[in-house]
């Protein structure tokens, strides 16, 4: 084969996952066979689909739409590298049925049937496009949304945000409409400016659909703000995020400065004559940042305490002004409800719950990822449906849904609709999204125990509750575990742990501690059980 004969177009990933597992490795392997074979390679690193059992995921273009193979490692491309041409290389005509090219293709990637039935809604573009392409991301839809802002009054997108029905994806689910227009009515301080502040915090455990955006598709987030400045009068905006997200900070440096040349935000924005101008800063890895007052103590160069509400953060927020805050996913759900219209938003959903929700499938789960779902399926399906069951092949025992600070949902109630509404007459949160699974062999005490714990470690320390609730709780646990052979005193004990959450539950100043009795109160409702077995005289972690 004489050089550059042959072209094909491969695909491999450069989220954060699929870098952990080597995709650096593949990439530089198809390259360097690509070269030695006289092969014109395009390859683009694209965004992860959110298939994490299947990273590295390779896609080749071919002439009935992308393949995929995968997990690839280095050591397969060379066996695999037959399959890439007679699927994408130009002028080879491609395989109709190209689920027997090879047994790591999984046929036409849009055709898998974790794919095909999800609603991907925020996450059209991400695992498509070249992140940091400005013309990928406007051949794919991109800039409509702001397009249109522009052209409308500030009063008619508030209004547009509100009829879409659209509320906080960082857990607290308040309607984002409802935000901005408390923003848009305040008015500033001599001097001062409106902000717009996207928390990218994402702190909970098995979460990744913020960086997921951040690294997949960063210009939809800028473009989302860049709409809230638009609607609420903001000239400045900051996204705050967590500094284990190195990748995500990187993409989005470079996709604001790309942007500000291009002249999507900065001094004239999208042409609309208002000055909108953005940053990224970085945290310091403390969870309780996550609230979001503390994290505009933060901003502030201050250390991150909750702040007493009121003054709300949309009236008296950062450095004292009117300011947005919204989370990653809130913010980039904004661009398609000004390109598509309120309603077609709108029509996804249930009840008070519109829209989608990116649910995070993790811990002991055969196909951990990303599924995005209209509100109102059931837990039971996204376990086995897209899933698969339990990684070990063992019956799932409990799902902490919401994050480290969410409640254990038991088998009994995997059934109920995940709707806000639904999950909060349970006793339970759908929070960010996330959903751990945990199979038959996992101790819940152990779990409630390592709840209290990590509140004393992250706790900010304002509030008696938080700071000497948590470290107490963690004593109470360990004492009703060494007492499995007296039930009188575990019982009393019990009952104090009880006592112990309702002051936690009512008393503390923020979700932080607030939150922290979800996860230990339904381990005692579901699974008594657990709170008799031997924990040993040298109980491990301790919170103090």
């Amino acid at each position: 084969m004489s050089p550059l004969m042959t072209s094909m177009t491969l695909y491999v990933p450069c989220d954060s996952a699929a870098l952990a597992v080597g995709a650096d490795a593949v990439a530089q392997a198809l390259q360097a066979r690509a070269q030695a074979d006289g092969v014109d390679l395009h390859l683009i690193r694209n965004g992860s689909r959110g298939l994490f059992w299947l990273e590295p995921l390779v896609e080749v273009a071919g002439p009935h739409g992308r393949v995929a193979f995968g997990p690839v490692a280095p050591e397969d491309v060379a066996d695999l590298w037959p399959a890439l041409l007679a699927e994408g290389a130009e002028g080879a005509g491609g395989s109709v049925n190209p689920s027997i090219a090879h047994p790591l293709c999984h046929g036409l990637t849009a055709a898998m049937p974790y794919l095909a039935r999800q609603e991907r809604l925020t996450f059209a573009r991400i695992g498509v496009t070249d992140p940091l392409s400005l013309e990928d991301y406007a051949a794919h839809g991109g800039w409509v949304g702001l397009k249109a802002a522009v052209t409308q009054a500030p009063e008619a997108l508030v209004q547009a945000v509100l009829d879409a029905g659209l509320r906080g994806r960082g857990g607290a689910a308040f309607p984002a409409g409802i935000k901005w227009k408390t923003v848009a009515a305040a008015s500033c301080a001599p001097g001062g400016v409106k902000y717009v502040v996207c928390n990218a915090d994402e702190g909970d455990s098995g979460t990744f659909a913020d960086r997921m955006v951040m690294e997949g598709d960063p210009y939809m987030l800028i473009e989302g703000m860049a709409i809230a400045a638009l609607a609420v009068g903001a000239e400045r905006g900051y996204i705050y995020v967590r500094s284990e997200y190195p990748h995500a900070v990187a993409t989005l440096n470079e996709a604001l400065r790309r942007a500000q040349a291009a002249g999507w935000i900065g001094a004239d924005m999208a042409g609309s004559g208002r000055r909108f101008e953005l940053a990224v800063r970085i945290g310091a890895g403390s969870y309780v940042c996550g609230e979001e007052t503390a994290m505009l103590e933060s901003l502030e160069g201050k250390r991150g305490v909750v702040r007493a509400k009121p003054p709300l953060p949309a009236i008296h927020g950062l450095f004292g002004q009117p300011t947005v805050i919204n989370n990653v996913l809130t913010l980039a759900a904004v661009p398609l409800i000004l390109a598509r219209g309120a309603a077609f938003y709108r029509d996804f959903g249930m009840g008070r719950s519109r829209g989608t929700l990116p649910f995070q499938l993790a811990g002991n789960i055969r196909h951990g990822g990303l599924v995005e779902k209209a509100f109102g399926l059931s837990l039971r399906e996204l376990l086995f449906d897209f899933g698969g069951g339990s990684a070990t092949g063992r019956p799932i025992k409990a799902v902490q849904v919401g994050g480290p600070l969410g409640a254990y949902v038991p088998a009994e109630q995997w059934d109920v609709p995940l709707d806000y509404e639904a999950y909060t007459a349970i006793g339970a949160v759908l929070g960010h999204g996330g959903v751990v699974v945990h199979d038959d062999s996992m101790d819940m005490a152990a779990l409630a125990r390592y709840a209290m714990a990590f509140c004393a470690v992250e706790s900010c320390g304002k509030c008696t509750p938080c700071r000497i609730g948590s470290t107490r709780g963690v004593e109470v646990i360990d004492r009703i575990r060494l007492l499995r052979d007296r039930p009188a005193e575990r019982d009393a004990q019990v009952e104090l742990l009880r006592d112990l959450c309702d002051t936690m539950l009512h008393g503390s100043l923020c979700a932080m501690g607030g939150m922290t009795p979800y996860p230990v109160l339904s381990a005692l409702n579901h699974y008594p059980a657990d709170f008799a077995a031997d924990l040993g005289q040298n109980p491990k972690g301790s919170a103090t």
